[in-house]
């Protein structure tokens, strides 16, 4: 009688991280964001692994036409200035009293010009508008359009030493998230200053927000006031949400 093997989930995902590990960054022994032992965990660092390791990098997300524009809620933080909220930010809220003419946006970290940006400054790039569907981590769906600098521009300008692999966005309110570099270098990666054709409302993250097209909607951090390029993944503890959330 032959002996019967069952496969379980956890096997397969144990197994798959173990060989498809060595297809990524072959040479490379920096180690992925952790799992911190959660089975959902290591189905999402599977998910990466094999993402990046057989599909295209740099293959588009889908883009829309005016007439496909849906209504789009604003969710988590709508505004770091009201007191009445756990995420307020005093910094944030003397910006605004000024209409954000003394905000700057700091690059940090692994490149070679480290700089602040004004919103003048990040419009000085070749702008790129993009009409695309955002996809919530809570269910729901809507599609607008954004305008704004590439965030390979805007890297690429600082000077990307050779040793980055992410880049480390932080907010007025608090909120921080990442992103490798192939995602950041990506062409609908941008840091949004306009939103379906009007300057970026205070609810959707003004002045300043990323948009990762190819990830859940909670990756495209709100209110930006840092980016710190690294070479080194930032471990910011376990947020109960997957680092990596691709489409």
């Amino acid at each position: 009688m032959k002996r019967k093997h069952l496969l379980t989930r956890r096997t397969a995902i144990i197994t798959g991280l173990g060989s498809l590990g060595g297809l990524l960054l072959p040479g490379c022994t920096k180690k992925l964001p952790p799992t911190y032992g959660n089975l959902l965990r290591m189905g999402d660092a599977l998910t990466y692994i094999a993402q990046r390791s057989l599909l295209p990098g740099q293959s588009l997300a889908k883009e829309y036409g005016h007439h496909e524009l849906s209504s789009f809620p604003a969710t988590g933080t709508t505004n770091p200035a009201d007191k009445s909220t756990p995420t307020f930010s005093e910094a944030y809220s003397r910006l605004n009293t000024s209409t954000f003419t003394d905000w700057r946006l700091s690059v940090e970290g692994k490149v070679a010009k480290p700089g602040l940006y004004s919103l003048a400054d990040l419009q000085q790039f070749p702008a790129r508008t993009q009409i695309t569907r955002h996809n919530c981590e809570e269910g729901w769906s809507a599609i607008g359009e954004w305008t704004g600098a590439p965030l390979t521009l805007l890297l690429h300008h600082a000077g990307i030493l050779s040793t980055a692999r992410f880049v480390n966005f932080y907010a007025y309110d608090g909120y921080m998230e990442s992103i490798d570099m192939l995602d950041a270098l990506h062409p609908q990666t941008i840091l949004a200053y306009a939103m379906n054709g009007s300057s970026l409302p205070l609810p959707h993250g003004a002045p300043l927000r990323l948009r990762v097209e190819r990830q859940i909607g909670y990756k495209s951090v709100k209110y930006l006031q840092r980016i710190v390029v690294s070479d080194e993944f930032v471990d910011m503890g376990d947020s109960g949400w997957a680092w990596y959330t691709g489409i």
